[in-house]
């Protein structure tokens, strides 16, 4: 029998189903609460650590935030389909659409769009996967939170891996990925101005 080591994935596997402080990244453990949400705990927890001292790109690089807007953010999902797999998501705790004012909404879409340019810009992909899963039944792993994933997608990109071994081969880490996305991001807003 093959064995595939994936020890990353150890953090997912024993915080997994209402262990304590989901989405509390290690390295910013510092931050006391639980707000019981992923998102809510992952957002809090690089405010806390910016609060208290810790550089603020190196407390976003801990919790994978790439950008921040005034009503919502960009971060990475920790367990990626592809490389370049992010989710932007309102920071207000919110399952529905319908439940997001107007700015929110229009800021949803708007860092969508830039996030399609980004993906565009540094992976130059064959085609886009964005979407919302609101409700357990619709697929939301998050259900409580809604959030629009995005990903580059390629053409072939699902292999013997993906369909046959249900594993997914990502040609760069999580850490990589973070800095590239953070200065494409950077660089776009630059050329906007």
């Amino acid at each position: 029998m093959d064995q595939l080591w994936s020890p990353w994935r150890f953090a997912y596997v024993t915080t997994a189903d209402g262990a304590p402080r989901p989405g509390v990244p290690a390295r910013l453990n510092a931050w006391p609460g639980d707000l019981n949400c992923v998102f809510c705990n992952l957002i809090a927890s690089i405010d806390y650590a910016i609060e208290h001292g810790m550089n603020a790109d190196e407390a976003e690089e801990a919790g994978g935030l790439v950008k921040r807007g005034e009503h919502c953010f960009i971060c990475l999902n920790a367990y990626p389909y592809t490389s370049g797999h992010v989710m932007v998501m309102p920071y207000a705790h919110l399952d529905r659409i319908a439940k997001m004012d107007a700015d929110t909404a229009h800021e949803l879409i708007d860092l969508a769009q830039l996030t399609e340019r980004a993906l565009e810009q540094l992976y130059r992909p064959h085609g886009f996967n964005f979407g919302l899963n609101l409700g357990q039944a619709a697929g939301a792993g998050v259900a409580g939170h809604l959030h629009m994933h995005a990903m580059p997608r390629w053409v072939g990109d699902t292999n013997f891996m993906t369909t046959v071994a249900e594993t997914r081969v990502l040609p760069e880490d999580l850490g990589t990925t973070w800095k590239r996305l953070r200065e494409t991001f950077a660089e776009l807003e630059t050329q906007r101005s």
